[in-house]
């Protein structure tokens, strides 16, 4: 197997590593935390010098890094110039349970480009709403990683994130099951954007923000979950009106 150079501009050591499993832990549950995969390591060193670098005040450099990470304070400072893809995801439901929609705002290169809605369910809940999103965000991460783009995703469920970025790993070794607390709810979508998020996860980073402080992505996927409920499309579908900001964040909130 040809070696991997995975580049870490913020994590708790920043630099370029060999081990994906030494870069993971570097990475994992890290705030903000920005790393790529490169094929050689000239494209990886190119890299490491040429993005800026950004993440939380707890980072250690290593020896290979060239300059240290800067602190990001503020809770709605998400940097989109970091990735070529930045896909925001949020879930609605009225009332909980209840009428559930999905929605995603897709960024490139830091400006929006696309929103999404759909996936109604008359019978949701607000966490199958966000898995929901959260599985549509990592089919259009394949997309966009296939056509060597780097691909972040950023969601306000933190549920939704652990489902599929860490709980699922333990629910597998044990045949999809839990010991005590019964069966897994909502385990079809979980089963699925677990198997996409584990053949992407080396190319793929998956951040928490919080909901409702102002991160124009967030209040646009936001928006586009209850568009989705108002609509009652079962589909996902793609927003086809002109995008304004001021209509669609003037919609309903979730």
């Amino acid at each position: 197997m040809a070696t991997k150079y995975y580049v870490v501009w913020a994590g708790r050591e920043t630099g370029i590593f060999t081990s994906w499993d030494h870069t993971k832990k570097q990475v994992d549950k890290f705030p903000q935390a920005k790393y790529k995969s490169f094929k050689t390591q000239a494209e990886a060193e190119a890299a490491f010098k040429r993005v800026p670098s950004y993440g939380g005040a707890a980072q250690k450099k290593s020896t290979t890094a060239n300059t240290g990470p800067k602190t990001e304070k503020a809770s709605k400072a998400i940097d989109l110039s970091q990735h070529d893809v930045s896909i925001f995801t949020d879930g609605g439901c009225e009332p909980n349970p209840g009428k559930a929609g999905s929605g995603i705002a897709i960024y490139q290169s830091g400006e929006l480009t696309e929103l999404w809605y759909g996936l109604f369910n008359a019978n949701g809940t607000n966490n199958s709403a966000e898995l929901n999103a959260l599985h549509q965000a990592l089919l259009l991460a394949d997309k966009a990683i296939k056509a060597d783009k780097s691909v972040q995703i950023l969601s306000d469920s933190q549920y939704s994130i652990n489902c599929i970025t860490n709980w699922a790993y333990g629910w597998k070794t044990k045949g999809w099951k839990r010991q005590k607390a019964g069966d897994i709810k909502n385990l079809d979508i979980i089963q699925q954007a677990h198997e996409l998020y584990d053949n992407l996860k080396e190319q793929l980073s998956i951040k928490h923000v919080s909901a409702h402080v102002g991160i124009e992505g967030n209040e646009l996927a936001d928006r586009m979950s209850i568009y989705a409920i108002d609509k009652k499309d079962s589909k996902f579908c793609r927003y086809q009106e002109p995008i304004v900001l001021s209509s669609i964040l003037s919609l309903r909130t979730g």
